[in-house]
């Protein structure tokens, strides 16, 4: 299956050589020169990782990350930078990077690094939104339709892994163990509990459900037009 990515570098002659190479790892590169250009497309398309320049002109590597954090984007990124410091790195962790490749590296390395990355989501991301609900991950709080809603420390731990994982269904084993994170785990009916009362916050108050049960295999939560 061919792997979407954006590319965001300002050497063109670079760009050229890695879009070309990553064509035969059956890898797609969408390309943009700076960082307002990559910022925008980043937020208008869907991608599976995004491959991100530190030193750009007008909006530099760390603005942009930092922009699609703050927005919600859970790309996983991959920062390409010259600068190999401890500090350096540190930044670009900081401001939601996922991982860090020094220039110059070697075509291979940044082949294997992108198909580790398209795997999954970034944990990096500030914000998860499902339709009209959003939860702010820094500031620690679940809105919906412009309602705050008032979760316990279990519903927000429940909550937020449905989101990550939405619009696919999540198995009980799976929010048991999250909620737990132990072999010694109350029986099914506590965590049926936690769900009725999260379902009392982000459902009992609005017209569309967003939590759904799957019978035999688990919950999800997804936007009105993912049912």
């Amino acid at each position: 299956m061919t792997i979407q990515t954006l590319l965001v570098e300002d050497n063109l002659s670079l760009a050229e050589t890695v879009i070309s190479y990553l064509d035969l790892e059956d890898i797609e590169c969408d390309y943009a020169a700076t960082g307002v250009q990559g910022l925008e497309l980043a937020l208008s398309n869907e991608y599976q990782a995004i491959l991100l320049d530190i030193n750009l002109p007008h909006m530099d590597g760390l603005a942009v990350c930092e922009a699609l954090r703050q927005a919600g984007v859970e790309v996983p990124v991959l920062m390409l930078t010259a600068r190999d410091t401890l500090e350096d790195k540190l930044a670009g962790f900081d401001a939601g990077t996922d991982d860090y490749l020094v220039k110059p590296f070697e075509l291979s390395e940044l082949t294997a690094r992108v198909k580790a990355l398209a795997k999954r989501r970034s944990a990096q991301v500030q914000k998860l939104t499902v339709g009209p609900l959003e939860l702010d991950l820094s500031n620690k709080m679940a809105v919906r339709e412009g309602q705050v809603l008032s979760l316990t420390p279990t519903c927000w731990i429940l909550l937020e892994l449905l989101m990550r994982e939405s619009p696919n269904v999540v198995s009980r084993e799976k929010m048991t163990n999250a909620i737990w994170r132990t072999t010694e785990v109350p029986d099914s009916d506590v965590l049926k509990v936690h769900l009725y009362k999260l379902r009392q916050q982000v459902d009992k108050p609005f017209t569309t459900q967003l939590l759904h049960t799957v019978a035999t295999h688990g919950v999800a939560i997804r936007a009105p037009h993912e049912r």
